[in-house]
């Protein structure tokens, strides 16, 4: 497989940062680049490690500006894995509408961004790999999460719109949907919620970040060349 250039947004991340690694150990002529904004630590000690193969680079990901600056830092984009987002759960009676646009932007604004971006690079050299990561409840969406649910869902739609836009130029455009991940978010939840979600998972677990990163490194392989706008649920079987 030929060296690439990968971009990672949400870097610092327990997800995004096994998304890189696994971009990083798939080869050694790869370049993974991390887009940070906020909190770097995990990043730039990820940076430190692979030295000859691994960058921070500066990016708000719900700033178009901020996107040009880092794509023409960068150089050159192969593989884009639109990561970032956050999440501000209420019921929607209740909802600051500061709550509902944040979310908005952090989650979907950012992969317009983001793409947008990209794009012009990826259609001159007649090849590209776009993997954005949506969520289970842009499928399953629930009580508490309308916002949130609302961006993912928007991002699953326009991975589906944009992958036929640029089908023929060897660019492929794909969504993962995870589950309940064993990142940050899940060590943060209250015991009894983490009873509950593991409940509703057949497999009585929660999954890895790897096992996300595993899905992603694939879409971005040459052997998905025939894959594009699909929305994969990566969630231990829940229906």
């Amino acid at each position: 497989m030929s060296s690439r250039v990968v971009l990672v947004t949400g870097g610092n991340g327990g997800l995004g940062n096994a998304i890189a690694c696994s971009f990083l150990n798939e080869a050694k002529d790869n370049f993974v680049w991390l887009g940070v904004r906020n909190g770097r630590d995990r990043a730039d000690k990820l940076a430190e490690n692979f030295s000859a193969q691994c960058k921070c680079v500066d990016l708000d990901v719900t700033d178009p500006a901020a996107w040009s600056k880092a794509v023409k830092a960068i150089g050159r984009v192969d593989v884009l894995v639109n990561n970032a987002g956050a999440h501000e759960d209420a019921l929607l009676a209740t909802m600051p509408v500061e709550s509902w646009q944040r979310v908005l932007s952090a989650n979907l604004d950012a992969v317009f961004h983001g793409c947008q971006a990209v794009l012009a690079q990826m259609i001159a050299q007649r090849s590209g790999r776009i993997i954005n990561i949506a969520s289970l409840s842009a499928l399953l969406a629930p009580a508490g999460q309308t916002n949130y649910a609302a961006a993912k869902a928007g991002v699953v739609a326009l991975t589906q719109s944009l992958a036929k836009e640029v089908a023929r130029l060897n660019i492929t455009v794909n969504a993962i949907c995870p589950g309940y991940v064993q990142t940050e978010a899940i060590e943060t939840m209250p015991e009894e919620q983490r009873t509950a979600a593991l409940a509703r998972i057949p497999m009585r677990r929660f999954g890895r970040p790897e096992e996300i990163a595993a899905a992603v490194r694939f879409l971005a392989c040459p052997e998905a060349s025939y894959i594009t706008g699909c929305a994969l649920k990566i969630d231990g079987g829940i229906l």
